[in-house]
């Protein structure tokens, strides 16, 4: 019989930590630049307002250097081994992930179902499938095959876990690239909980964080996805909730 598995499983982003005081540490960096102030004076006088003038001066002209001074890790979960093929892809960061190698799924395993298969007359053949994997996995396993190998059968769709490092310089790249309409359904939406989390802690880095047609014309020239003008009025609609726009 075919044990039935959980497949009800939605990405989840936690910020589990970051940098303290983002913002004044870029800030400082950014003062140091621009100014003839030793170490010790960097950070007298510099007030909130300040703060938010070296920022806003630094993401306008593009000197992101000085953001790399600020990191955030990530815990996600929820996501597919297919998502996380993608995000390793991304070479400025460090990872973590749950490992196949020496972690069973002795219970079976949580997959991710995709809207196009769930909605459609074969989200039954998809689901018996997954099932088959679990129970061919076990088999293996039980035989003595170790977990190393059995692992080969699990597929894409097997949910995993990853902790995730990045600096800030690095996240406005991903977010203009992860964000954008013609990124996979899956790290998009994982993005953009991503984003979520850090315009929390770090408002002025990210103002202007997302794909790169929010700000400017579409990157992608001739591979465009033609909705420009509604991915910029949801970004709109996105700072002005977060208090980035009045």
């Amino acid at each position: 019989m075919v044990r039935a598995l959980s497949k009800n499983v939605d990405v989840k982003v936690c910020l589990l930590r970051h940098t303290f005081d983002p913002e004044n540490l870029a800030a400082l960096a950014a003062k140091l630049c621009y100014t003839d102030s030793d170490i010790d004076g960097l950070s007298e006088k510099l007030s909130k307002s300040d703060v938010e003038s070296f920022i806003e001066k630094i993401v306008r002209i593009g000197h992101h250097s000085v953001l790399e001074h600020v990191s955030f890790s990530f815990g996600i979960e929820g996501v597919s081994r297919a998502l996380t093929h993608q995000l390793v892809r991304h070479r400025i960061a460090s990872y973590s992930q749950k490992s196949q190698r020496y972690v069973k799924h002795k219970d079976g395993f949580e997959y991710v179902f995709p809207d196009t298969i769930k909605n459609s007359d074969i989200a039954g053949k998809y689901e018996k499938l997954m099932g088959e994997i679990a129970s061919f996995y076990d088999e293996l396993v039980s035989l003595g095959i170790p977990s190393e190998d059995a692992r080969y059968v699990l597929p894409n769709a097997c949910e995993t876990k990853i902790i995730v490092t990045m600096n800030a310089r690095e996240l406005l790249h991903f977010f203009r690239i992860r964000c954008c309409n013609r990124a996979q359904w899956e790290i998009r939406k994982m993005a953009e909980k991503m984003l979520e989390e850090c315009i929390k802690v770090a408002p002025s880095i990210f103002s202007k964080a997302g794909p790169g047609c929010v700000f400017g014309p579409c990157p992608e020239n001739e591979f465009t996805c033609g909705k420009a003008s509604e991915v910029r009025e949801k970004y709109k609609k996105f700072l002005k909730e977060s208090g980035r726009l009045n």
